[in-house]
């Protein structure tokens, strides 16, 4: 019943934007195809191969030059998995955008919008099992400043579910449109409560990065150069049970590229960290991550990547070697309609 009430609803939304005057219908596909082999000494239950490809199709309704509805769906395939597709992940949200402000509220893809979180906050292997976020986007942004605004609900409470939500934000501040320095912050705490029939502790999990940055990409030869250098903090508290714990580090980037060449460093020093949907290294009172990144072929909509990672840890190092092929052919008019 809940399915034909959903159809019918968009059906009718549909029929009735249509209406407009200038109302257009786009298409969007694109997929991201990968192979991430994963030699973790630290962590032997997470030390496997992820492989497979996920696609996703779209459609656009364009009411105006700011409003649009989108429905599709982003699918993935393990490599030799059985049944082919492991899961199907619908795609249906509004979204408003205007020369500051982006809004989505629905399932929408996170690929442009949270794929620029850390991986102490967020970890890579979302990419590939969980590419969309459920919930709502807001953005701000000028030619000096951005600050965005989210809620992903992960699981919704029931007899047998427990209450689960990503609240976050993250943004940038630049003094000047094209000078050196800029200030970045990120934020989220995951909200986890009993279910219906099991009213367990609540937790909250989560954490923040501040960091101060530098790009010296128009003062160099090489195509990109920054570094980085903040604060790290973890939220770690079950109500009633702990105390509110606060574990904190120090954490440094640099990243630099040369045509198809490319390193990027992250080091981490300070207090172990546990976050829930961060990445497991960052339990470590110290940790050093170098990502060595070829890019053999680089086209229109199209990009390959080879990225070989050494992972150090004390008295442990690890590898990881990850090819990943994305391609994305942007959104294309397919028909309009006039009153």
């Amino acid at each position: 019943m809940t399915k034909k009430f959903y159809l019918i609803a968009l059906f009718s939304l549909f029929t009735s934007a249509m209406a407009v005057a200038q109302t257009t219908l786009d298409v969007n596909f694109n997929g991201l195809g990968f192979l991430d082999n994963r030699e973790y000494k630290d962590f032997v239950a997470r030390s496997r191969t992820y492989s497979g490809t996920r696609t996703a199709l779209d459609f656009g309704l364009n009411v105006d030059s700011l409003n649009s509805f989108v429905v599709g769906a982003n699918a993935i395939h393990e490599f030799g998995a059985k049944p082919y597709f492991l899961k199907v992940d619908p795609i249906a949200y509004y979204k408003f955008n205007n020369k500051n402000w982006l809004f989505n509220i629905g399932e929408f893809p996170r690929e442009g919008l949270l794929d620029d979180y850390p991986r102490a906050l967020l970890n890579d292997t979302l990419r590939y099992y969980r590419p969309n976020v459920e919930g709502m986007f807001l953005r701000y942004h000028n030619t000096n400043f951005l600050e965005n605004l989210w809620i992903d609900w992960v699981s919704r409470q029931t007899v047998t579910d427990r209450e689960q939500f990503l609240f976050g934000l993250s943004g940038k501040y630049r003094p000047a449109a094209k000078g050196l320095f800029y200030i970045s912050h990120y934020f989220l705490l995951l909200h986890d409560a009993g279910s219906a029939s099991d009213a367990n502790a609540i937790t909250d999990n989560g954490g923040a990065q501040v960091k101060l940055g530098i790009d010296l990409t128009h003062h160099t030869f090489l195509d990109s150069l920054s570094f980085e250098a903040g604060a790290m903090t973890s939220i770690e508290r079950t109500r009633g049970i702990t105390g509110l714990r606060l574990p904190k580090g120090f954490i440094a980037t640099a990243y630099l590229s040369w045509h198809w060449l490319a390193l990027y460093d992250e080091f981490y020093s300070g207090q172990g960290s546990t976050i829930y949907y961060g990445d497991a290294f960052y339990e470590k009172k110290f940790y050093n991550r170098a990502d060595f990144i070829i890019t053999p072929f680089a086209a229109d909509r199209l990009k390959g990547q080879f990225i070989f990672s050494v992972h150090r840890t004390p008295g442990f190092t690890s590898n990881q070697e990850a090819f990943r092929l994305t391609y994305d052919l942007g959104r294309r008019v397919i028909a309009r309609f006039k009153d």
